[in-house]
């Protein structure tokens, strides 16, 4: 009871007020803004513009695949803008990714369905992927709707062209096909379009040497799309500029570097002058960016042929013309017998396997080329030379002529 009080301190009251109000302060203003810990800080979002300079500076530069980058990262800052779409489809073209830029073109349609350009691009890559008669049908809307346009008949032009090289077209389809190429040149004169189905079709018609004009033209417009390039060093091959089909084939490489078809027309043109050990280079270059294209397979099995190494002939000629698996896992599909190229296979497979004294399956070979190509004069013609080379193995006859190689399809 007689406990003695401590006195009162008015300092440490005050001292108390401090730290309550400091404590107040933090939890209501400086964690607010204090980012969590461990936590990226957030970037600013550049403005669509930003990536759309970038994405036309770099296509300029020939960077497509940047170029495609730049726009896709433009798309998801500005979604509802059908332009961008369109520019993504363009490129995607120009860099063979047909099925993305078929979904690009209909992305833009989505938005809005009367753009006439986003319906020529779908078309054309619809095309491009071999589904001519929805092509044509999207290539017929976009001239409707701007009839005075010249780059949907341009791309109708080309697209009717593939369809009658890949024997798909109609008795007046070629016909179709060359007065669209001229109506387009009339509509735009200088358009890279109007230029390159124009030389697409003096191509396909053989008149090599105006193509060559159209495609010179085409490439001074742009000389970043691949498949210009390509194209120039196809006819510049046809007329024996050879020089200059080698140029133009090595700078397709680079602006489409996956893609096999520069190094298979490289591989083809050193065919074609007899140096077989450097086309043989490219063509294991193409089979290394398409490992399970049978073509290629054909293409260096001819070539390893030529080069006199049958076992690496019989190898690589049994997957195009019988298909299995790859050294690597690659499943190869197997060429049904036919014209052209594909018969050039079978009878060079059927002559390296009576070359490697393989003669059972290569009597099999023979007998389906008689039987399947026989309006095909050097497919019959070998044929029996595999006939003869195997006679003379068993000592049936003593003598055989040499087999007779057919030109290049």
């Amino acid at each position: 009871m007689n406990r003695r009080r401590k006195p009162f301190n008015p300092w440490r009251i005050l001292l108390l007020l401090i730290l309550i109000g400091a404590a107040l302060y933090v939890n209501q203003v400086v964690v607010p803004a204090t980012p969590p810990l461990f936590i990226p800080t957030p970037t600013p979002t550049l403005p669509p513009e930003h990536y759309i300079n970038l994405a036309r500076g770099l296509a300029d530069e020939g960077k497509l695949a940047q170029s495609i980058q730049a726009y896709q990262d433009a798309i998801k800052i500005s979604p509802r803008d059908p332009g961008l779409f369109v520019e993504l489809a363009r490129l995607q073209i120009y860099t063979s990714q047909y099925d993305a830029a078929i979904q690009s073109a209909s992305d833009a349609l989505v938005l809005n369905p009367k753009n006439a350009t986003a319906l020529a691009l779908r078309g054309w890559a619809l095309g491009l992927t071999g589904n001519y008669l929805e092509a044509i049908n999207a290539l017929k809307q976009a001239e409707l709707l701007e009839p005075n346009n010249a780059i949907p008949y341009a791309y109708h032009a080309e697209i009717l062209g593939l369809q009658q090289q890949s024997e798909q077209g109609g008795l007046g389809t070629l016909e179709e096909a060359i007065e669209l190429s001229k109506k387009a040149q009339s509509l735009g004169p200088n358009l890279l379009e109007t230029y390159r189905a124009r030389g697409y079709i003096l191509e396909i018609t053989q008149n090599n040497n105006e193509a060559i004009v159209e495609y010179e033209a085409a490439v001074a417009l742009n000389p970043n799309i691949a498949d210009l390039h390509m194209a120039l060093g196809r006819n510049y091959r046809a007329v024996e500029l050879y020089d200059k089909a080698y140029e133009e084939f090595n700078k397709a490489i680079p602006l489409d570097p996956t893609n096999p078809l520069p190094k298979l027309y490289l591989a083809r043109t050193y065919e074609t002058v007899g140096e077989y050990a450097r086309a043989i280079q490219y063509a294991e270059m193409a089979i290394k960016d398409d490992p399970s294209d049978p073509y290629l397979h054909g293409t260096i099995g001819v070539l390893y042929r030529r080069n006199r190494d049958i076992p690496r002939a019989i190898q690589s000629l049994r997957l195009a013309v019988r298909g299995g698996t790859t050294e690597d896992g690659a499943v190869v599909k197997g060429l049904p017998l036919d014209y052209g190229r594909i018969a050039q296979f079978y009878y060079t497979y059927g002559l390296a396997l009576a070359e490697g004294k393989e003669c059972p399956e290569a009597l099999q070979i023979s007998q389906a080329l008689l039987q399947n190509v026989s309006a095909d004069d050097y497919a019959v013609y070998n044929a029996q030379e595999i006939i003869n080379i195997c006679a003379i193995q068993s000592g049936i006859i003593t003598a055989t002529p040499e087999a007779r190689e057919s030109p290049e399809p």
